[in-house]
């Protein structure tokens, strides 16, 4: 099963949050076809969540599967995890971001954990 190209699943992410009533942004365009996406989640209370593509081994086997993704830092200082970002970047500059502002912590993904 061939996965979603990262700028589609990027548009139709973006369009799930703003049905859910959640504001999202694409902050960073990556690699249309697979570049990486990272979830940065601000809880507009001077914490965050970071997620991040999840290993495919996790998964590996499952015909369902569409992009998973894994818990990276979880209520982290927005400084620590705008480090951690910057880290991602330097090894991988393809990769994409999407932001999150939501109290609850929302982030409508699918994880493999």
């Amino acid at each position: 099963m061939a996965r979603l190209r990262s700028d589609f699943w990027v548009a139709a992410h973006l369009r799930r949050c703003a049905v859910e009533g959640v504001s999202a942004v694409q902050r960073r365009r990556g690699a249309p076809e697979a570049g990486a996406i990272f979830v940065k989640v601000d809880r507009l209370d001077g914490r965050a969540d970071l997620y991040g593509p999840a290993p495919q081994a996790l998964f590996e086997g499952d015909e369902t599967a569409g992009r998973r993704f894994e818990t990276l830092m979880h209520e982290a200082l927005p400084p620590d995890v705008e480090a951690r970002l910057a880290r991602e970047i330097r090894f991988d500059s393809d990769l994409w971001i999407v932001e999150i502002d939501d109290r609850e912590g929302r982030h409508f993904l699918e994880l493999a954990e």
